[in-house]
């Protein structure tokens, strides 16, 4: 077991958890609006989500996840998630004050719960996980052998982790440069994006439900 391949690996967890999706939108909004621990929260929830996924195809329960009428709940289920967290989203833009939200934070509590529910419940996170965690085991298990499996997934996790601590940073340092209005246009941004990603799955959930 080498050093560059422990860090492979943890550049792989940054790389799996960086491009823009619903996670990171939700992560955005509440990190902006609620500080570092509440954008901390939601990545926490959602890395709880991605270990079940994680969990769940290194049990080898892939054949669950992957019969139709499962799919098809969570398409549809995944983007009413959405879709109530974007509107939400919106909704809340126009009340959005930072003095205010100083003092009346969200609790780190919904924080989490908003992370663990959009990802839990997103199809292409479930599908993502399938397809590329499910060929990286086949594949490490074909060249290194089952021994280190374990080992391997953690460092997975850790580049999850280590991405979660940069965003709710990077989240923190922007919050003391934005002022009421920019607030805004960041919340309502961020809730299109999840109305967006919501309606989407539904469309998917409809197709497979029609087909």
């Amino acid at each position: 077991m080498s050093v560059q391949l422990l860090l492979s690996y943890i550049f792989l967890g940054l790389t799996l958890a960086a491009p823009m999706g619903p996670v990171n939108s939700a992560r955005l909004d509440k990190g902006i609006k609620n500080g570092f621990w509440n954008a901390w929260s939601v990545g926490a929830g959602s890395m709880i989500a991605d270990g079940i996924f994680m969990l769940l195809i290194y049990l080898g329960m892939v054949r669950f996840l992957n019969m139709p009428e499962i799919q098809i709940f969570l398409w549809l289920f995944g983007g009413l998630v959405l879709v109530y967290s974007g509107v939400e989203s919106i909704s809340t833009a126009n009340k959005v004050d930072i003095q205010a939200t100083m003092r009346n934070k969200e609790s780190l509590t919904k924080s989490f719960m908003t992370g663990f529910m959009v990802s839990i419940t997103s199809p292409l996170s479930i599908l993502f996980w399938l397809g590329i965690y499910g060929s990286i085991l086949a594949k490490t298990a074909s060249a290194y052998g089952t021994a280190h499996l374990f080992i391997y997934s953690s460092m997975i996790f850790f580049g999850l982790a280590l991405w979660d601590l940069t965003v709710a940073s990077l989240t923190t340092g922007l919050r003391r440069y934005l002022n009421d209005h920019m607030l805004k246009w960041v919340s309502l941004i961020s809730g299109i994006s999840l109305i967006g990603f919501g309606v989407y799955f539904c469309i998917q959930g409809i197709k497979a439900l029609a087909g």
